[in-house]
C-alpha cells in the first residue's frame, strides 16, 4: 500500500465516565455519508497521528484530549482509495463533545456497536474495542479436572474475560466434558471462551464463544470456518500467516514469540521493534504472546497490538 495513494487519518475511540463510545454520524454528501464512524481527520503535512488526534478533536467535537494511548493501526483499501487508520483510545479528555460541525452525536455502549452502520474499515476496530487486554491460554487439565477448575475460577475473579482452552492430550469426549465445565464457569463471570482445536467442534458445543486454530493448521482454511457471531483467533509466526489469517476473516490473532520462553527455549524470539512493523501492517487486532506477564500489556499497547496473551503469568498467579 504506496504512501502516495494512502489517505492517514487519525481516529478515536472515545469512552465516557459510564463507558459508552461516542460515534459520530457522516455528511451524506461525503464517500460513505450516512454511516457512523468513530471520531478523527486526516493528517496534516508534518503532523504526527497524536498531534492530529488533539487537532481534530478539538476542532470536530470541542473537547481537549487530556490522556490517550495507541489501540490499533488499521490499513485498508476501499475500490476508491486507501486508508490507514491510526486508531487511539482516549481514556481522559477535558470538556463536553458536541458537534461543532453540525454532525450528529451518539453515545452507546460496545455491544450497541453492531447495531450501526459503519464503513468496512471500522470493522477491526469495533473488535478492537470489543476485545479485552489479557487473553489467558489454559495449562493443561492432565488428570485433575478439579484442580483445572478451581484454577479457572480463581482467573476469572481476578478479572480474566477471554480465555482459551488449550487441552490437545485429552480424548474429545472427556475434551468436551471439560468445556461445558468451563463454560459453566465462564458464564457466570461474563468471560468469553475459545477451544483450542477444530471448527467442527462447535457441532458438538455450540455454547461455544468461538475457536482459536493454530499456525500448522492454518494453511488448510481458505476462507472463514465458523459463524461471524463466533470468534475467530489465529496462532501466527510470520507476517505470511497474520496476512491469512486476515484473508479467512479471522478477528484476531496471536503472534510469538515476541520475548524468550522457557517452554520454547529453541526458538528466536522476534522482539518487540519486530512485533510491532508486522502488526503495523495488520487490519486486525492482535496479541503479544512469548514471555508475557501483565507488566508488559502497556508495551504491547504502544506496540500497536492489542494486549499480551500467556499461560503461565496468567495460569498460574
Amino acid at each position: 500500500m504506496g504512501d502516495k495513494k494512502t489517505l492517514h487519518v487519525a481516529v478515536a475511540v472515545i469512552r465516557n465516565r459510564e463507558g459508552e463510545i461516542l460515534i459520530t454520524q457522516r455528511p451524506d454528501h461525503l464517500h460513505k455519508g450516512g454511516y457512523w464512524e468513530f471520531p478523527g481527520g486526516k493528517l496534516e503535512m508534518g503532523e504526527s497521528a497524536e498531534q492530529a488526534l488533539h487537532r481534530e478533536l478539538f476542532e470536530e467535537l470541542g473537547i481537549e484530549v487530556l490522556q490517550a494511548q495507541p489501540l490499533i493501526t488499521v490499513p485498508y483499501a476501499y475500490p476508491e482509495h486507501h486508508v490507514r487508520l491510526n486508531v487511539w483510545q482516549v481514556m481522559e479528555f477535558e470538556g463536553e463533545a458536541r458537534g461543532c460541525e453540525g454532525q450528529p452525536l451518539a453515545w452507546v455502549s460496545s455491544d450497541q456497536l453492531g447495531e450501526y452502520r459503519f464503513p468496512e474499515a471500522n470493522s477491526p476496530i469495533i473488535r478492537a474495542i470489543q476485545l479485552p487486554g489479557l487473553y489467558m491460554i489454559t495449562g493443561k487439565p492432565a488428570d485433575q479436572p478439579e484442580l483445572f477448575l478451581t484454577k479457572l475460577e480463581k482467573a476469572l475473579q481476578r478479572g480474566i474475560r477471554l480465555v482459551q482452552l488449550r487441552a490437545k492430550d485429552l480424548n474429545e469426549e472427556a475434551l468436551l466434558a471439560l468445556v461445558r465445565q468451563a463454560l459453566g464457569l465462564t458464564r457466570q463471570y461474563g468471560a468469553k471462551l475459545l477451544l483450542n482445536g477444530s471448527p467442527a467442534l462447535l457441532e458438538r458445543v455450540p455454547e461455544l464463544d468461538g475457536i482459536q486454530i493454530s499456525s500448522d493448521r492454518l494453511a488448510e482454511f481458505k476462507a472463514r470456518p465458523i459463524a461471524l457471531q463466533k470468534l475467530l483467533g489465529i496462532s501466527c509466526h510470520s507476517p505470511e500467516q497474520l496476512r491469512h489469517a486476515e484473508r479467512i476473516g479471522a478477528d484476531f490473532a496471536l503472534l510469538s514469540p515476541v520475548q524468550a520462553t522457557t517452554s520454547h527455549p529453541g526458538d528466536d524470539p522476534l522482539g518487540w521493534d519486530c512485533f510491532s512493523q508486522w502488526v503495523a501492517e495488520t487490519s486486525i487486532p492482535v496479541y503479544a504472546l512469548g514471555g508475557m506477564d501483565v507488566v508488559w500489556e502497556d508495551e504491547a499497547r504502544q506496540r500497536g497490538g492489542q494486549g499480551i496473551a500467556a499461560i503461565s503469568a496468567l495460569w498460574e498467579s
